[in-house]
């Protein structure tokens, strides 16, 4: 069977658009995605957080299907820690920077800025892209950093 040029051509250009589409989807998995879902009034944001800050957070983490593999609201209690210090993944360190007590961020995390090829089993899989709803309780302003 013989092709014409024109219908070579034509889907020649259909498998390279195809090709950048995956390409383009794949490349938003990559890229951490930072949702505001409550935004706070400017005028009664007086401190805004930043790397060497102690915040205290409420989160819930879930893996892309809709599994929760971890949550601070299930112990009623809140997650402290150094924001900058590497001692959260390095998606919480980037995606919570700027961010005023009381409001509530979505954050999607690949999985090179989450746990990446090992995971953390036996709740998260190798690869995977995390999601978080994170609310901001509490800064505690750190000039050591």
């Amino acid at each position: 069977m013989k092709i014409s040029k024109t219908l070579q051509a034509g889907i020649l250009v259909a498998v390279l658009a195809a090709m950048v589409s995956c390409d383009d989807k794949e490349e938003k998995k990559k890229k951490l995605q930072i949702g505001v879902k409550k935004r706070v009034d400017p005028d009664k944001c007086t401190i805004k957080s930043r790397k060497g800050d102690v915040l205290k957070m409420h989160y819930t983490g879930k893996l892309e299907d809709g599994t929760k593999f971890d949550s601070s609201l299930d112990r009623s209690e809140p997650f402290k820690f150094t924001l900058g210090s590497g001692q959260v993944i390095k998606g919480w360190d980037q995606g919570l920077l700027g961010m005023c007590e009381g409001e509530k961020r979505k954050l999607v995390i690949p999985s090179d800025m989450g746990y990446g090829d090992r995971g953390a089993p036996p709740k998260i899989p190798p690869k995977a892209v995390l999601i978080f709803e994170v609310e901001l309780l509490g800064i505690e302003r750190n000039d050591e950093l």
